[in-house]
């Protein structure tokens, strides 16, 4: 059966490093699992900023690149 270990997780790349997660991972989802919270973060989705409206109906898709920026308030 090709590619059967792709029905386990699926691989994709954060902030340059190799992850993988379940299939169909919503982004929020996996933001908690990276331990980032989804209120302090801005994300960069296959080289486009993913507005935050669309972050819940976007699924993580295998070779998936984010890139994750940490918005750090202050003067």
């Amino acid at each position: 059966m090709p590619n059967a270990s792709n029905s386990n997780s699926v691989s994709l790349q954060v902030n340059g490093e190799p992850k993988t997660c379940a299939p169909h991972t919503p982004l929020p989802q996996l933001l908690e699992q990276l331990n980032m919270n989804p209120r302090l973060v801005a994300v960069e989705y296959n080289g486009e900023i993913l507005h935050r409206q669309f972050w819940q109906e976007t699924e993580i898709q295998e070779g998936d690149r984010l890139e994750i920026v940490t918005i750090v308030g202050g003067g």
